[in-house]
This record gives structure tokens, sequence and C-alpha cells, in this order.
């Protein structure tokens, strides 16, 4: 195998093995915080904060896996030997979306201001989209008018992430608000099951 198959399988060796269990681990938490919130069971204080952290690494890990899976789907249509397709310009261009993508999402971690944290998810996921629009990068369909738009991979995979960061990003005012998380809306009953995925 060459490294660039290895690279090929790096996005979906980092989902599976790293993402796709702290999803599992992060929603039994978010159980737990809601029967902690309605006093169904006694759990620690620190379930609240663990949620939140758990969030916060899917998402990052998310933001990660997307970034290499666009990475190596540029190093896959580029022919050896051969100048990049618009110049080194541009491919400096498309490192530096890159890169203030994925330090968009590790500012999550930090801002505290909400506006800031709303522009740092928004401008995350905005650079994800822009190097996703290349036109190295394989969609099925780009007009959602088309039953393979949503078959896509790539626009599942976007809005997911969406979902994510501005989880990530509203997560202090869910936590603080309680009309953001209203009991009456998150009632179990005997068919349903609703959980907050307040990350």
């Amino acid at each position: 195998m060459t490294a660039l198959d290895w690279l090929a399988l790096l996005h979906p060796v980092l989902m599976v093995l790293f993402v796709y269990p702290v999803v599992g681990a992060t929603i039994r938490l978010g159980i737990l915080v809601r029967e902690k919130r309605l006093a169904i069971t006694e759990q620690s204080e620190l379930v609240p904060i663990e949620h939140t952290d758990h969030g916060r690494w899917v998402t990052t890990g998310t933001v990660a896996a997307v970034l290499i899976a666009l990475l190596w789907s540029f190093l896959v249509q580029q022919e050896p030997g051969l100048p990049f397709p618009g110049g080194g310009e541009r491919a400096a261009r498309l490192l530096v979306l890159a890169g203030v993508s994925l330090g968009a999402c590790g500012a999550l971690w930090r801002l505290r201001r909400p506006g800031r944290r709303a522009a740092a998810a928004l401008i995350a996921w905005g650079g994800l989209l822009l190097l996703g629009l290349q036109p190295e990068v394989w969609r099925l369909a780009d007009s959602p008018l088309q039953p393979a738009f949503w078959q896509s991979h790539f626009w599942s995979g976007w809005l997911l992430i969406g979902l994510f960061l501005f989880a990530m990003a509203a997560a202090p005012e869910i936590a603080h608000r309680p009309v953001l998380r209203d009991r009456k809306s998150t009632r179990l009953n005997s068919s349903h099951l609703v959980i907050s995925y307040a990350v």
C-alpha cells in the first residue's frame, strides 16, 4: 500500500475508533445529565462537565477527520510531477483555509462570549464548506432538488459537523438557560425518548 492508501484509511479509522465511541459516551452522559436535572437519579456534579467535554472532543475529532478526508481528495487528484492546479498560491490559500477552520474549532474550547463562539463555529463550518466545494472533492450532487444530494456523504457530513459546531458553541447557553431545555419538552413517555445532546 502507498502512503496515499494509508491516508485514505485514516479518515474512517479516526471516525470508527475515536469519534463513534466518544459519541456513545457523550449520549450516555447526556442521559445522566437529564436524569440529574429531573432528579430521576443522583449523579456526580462532574457529569454535566464531562458531557460537555466529551461533546467538544466529538466535534474536534470530526473536524480533524473531515480535514484529513479533504486532504486525501486533493492529493489523489494530483498528477505526479505536475504542479498543483491553480499553482502554489491556490495551494497556500487552501492550506490557510484548512488551518483557519481547525483553529476556529479549537477557539471554541476557549472563547467565552456568545457572539465570538457563534462566529468561530460559523468560520469553521464555512471553511469546511469552501474546501469541500473545490473541484477536486467528489460529491454526488450539489443541488438539493436532486435526489443524489440527499444521499451524499459530503453534504450529510457537512450538515452533521454544523450541528456539532453550533451545539458546542451554544453549550454554555444550553446549560444556564432553562428555556433551551424546558422540562416539558424533554419528558419521557412510553413511546418516545428525547435526548438532549448539549455538547
